[in-house]
């Protein structure tokens, strides 16, 4: 499969799949929708293929910037932020950890800058004002120490100080498993969010409504994933109720930086040869 594939077919299957408290096929926010993904996941694709030897920092930036080409919200940030270093570090047709740790060593002063601009460009509504690094301020010439400051709140940029290692060592190996134990893909999508999202409380969540929310809603999630195990045929509507619940106080309960993560996984897995088509 084709990089470019690979990351629209991602992003695609991660937005169809009926995750609690996320946009998907049959699900949309006010201000966010099924299309807004979906045009973003056929935007960003090319671009990132057909620039995949530019510098981590142009090639984020230039896919944020196809991006709101086709969109006028943040759809994909974290998406990019993990799914660029992940593309660049490609290598004999799979994609470890290593060559990740390899990419992200890489990066320079100009990567930091273009990243800024990415981010800004983005326009995430979710990111507050920082003290130090704040990403409307002038880039830091070294972008993983402006990530090792940000590294406590927010998962992605937990990645780029440790290469990698929640998603090659939790996240992966969990759809791994969910994809061998369930015919179903978006079930076995599902599945890992849940776990995912129990294992690391969303980032996201807590930026929106506090720490406390999102420790609630990783709880929330670990009962239900541990239901959906031992009572499979009743897993549509345990998975119900805890969307309602985080559907509920405006969608500010969106657990988008697990759905970013999901995104990853399953990117890594189609390009190492763990999803294949048909299914």
């Amino acid at each position: 499969m084709q990089i470019s594939q690979a990351i629209t077919t991602a992003c695609l299957l991660e937005v169809v799949a009926p995750k609690p408290g996320n946009v998907h096929r049959s699900a949309d926010f006010e201000d966010l929708t099924f299309a807004d993904f979906t045009l973003s996941a056929v935007a960003i694709g090319p671009v990132i293929e057909s620039q995949i030897d530019a510098p981590i920092g142009s090639l984020i930036r230039q896919a944020i910037e196809a991006t709101r080409q086709v969109v006028n919200t943040n759809t994909n940030l974290g998406i990019c932020l993990l799914l660029v270093p992940l593309a660049k570090s490609i290598s004999g047709g799979n994609i470890l950890q290593p060559n990740v740790e390899e990419t992200l060593s890489q990066l320079t002063a100009e990567d930091s800058q273009e990243v800024y601009q990415a981010i800004r460009r983005a326009n995430s509504s979710a990111l507050g004002k920082q003290a130090q690094h704040d990403v409307f301020d002038d880039a830091p010439a070294d972008l993983i120490a402006a990530m090792k400051i940000a590294e406590h709140r927010d998962l992605i940029a937990r990645q780029y100080c440790n290469g990698f290692a929640d998603l090659f060592e939790v996240v992966v190996p969990a759809l791994r498993q969910h994809l061998a134990e369930n015919d179903e893909l978006a079930e076995a999508i599902v599945l890992t969010h849940l776990l995912v999202m129990s294992k690391y409380p969303d980032s996201l969540i807590a930026r929106k409504c506090g720490q406390e929310i999102a420790d609630q809603a990783a709880l929330m999630a670990d009962q239900t994933y541990e239901f959906c195990l031992r009572h499979p045929q009743n897993r549509e509507v345990v998975i119900g109720d805890f969307d309602f619940w985080l559907r509920s106080d405006g969608h500010r309960r969106n657990p988008g930086t697990t759905a970013d993560m999901i995104c990853a996984a399953i990117f890594v897995c189609l390009i190492n040869g763990d999803i294949r088509f048909p299914r």
